[in-house]
């Protein structure tokens, strides 16, 4: 009898676990990596400004985003916006979601295949 409700118990914890990985990984912000996100990056931010990254990574503030999007992932960074930077003004939502889907998938030592455009129209 304690073994079958041990048993029992253990598996509502494995579905449990199985169906609340499925509600994050749907969620587009799950808190705790946006949280970590920001923490990361508010020290690159730091870096930054503090000359570790050099003269032209303070120069503007749009230089100063994307260091800091490459100090948080330089692969992702290249990846997502090495070959056309972050310019003045541009909000660029698409690529945003596909840096964040990339960052998602290196934490879980994924293949980066079919990340750039996974978002595109």
């Amino acid at each position: 009898m304690v073994i079958a409700t041990r048993n029992s118990f253990i598996s509502l914890i494995l579905i449990s676990s199985l169906f609340c990985t499925t509600l994050l990984a749907k969620s587009s912000h799950p808190i705790s990596q946006d949280a970590q996100v920001r923490k990361n990056k508010l020290q690159c931010y730091a870096d930054i400004d503090s000359g570790l990254w050099g003269w032209s990574c303070k120069s503007t503030m749009i230089a100063r985003e994307n260091c800091a999007l490459r100090c948080l992932s330089p692969a992702c960074y290249e990846l997502i916006y090495e070959s056309d930077p972050l310019e003045e003004g541009e909000k660029d939502f698409i690529r945003s979601q596909e840096y964040k889907y990339c960052m998602h998938k290196l934490s879980m030592g994924e293949s980066l295949e079919g990340v750039k455009g996974a978002f595109s129209n």
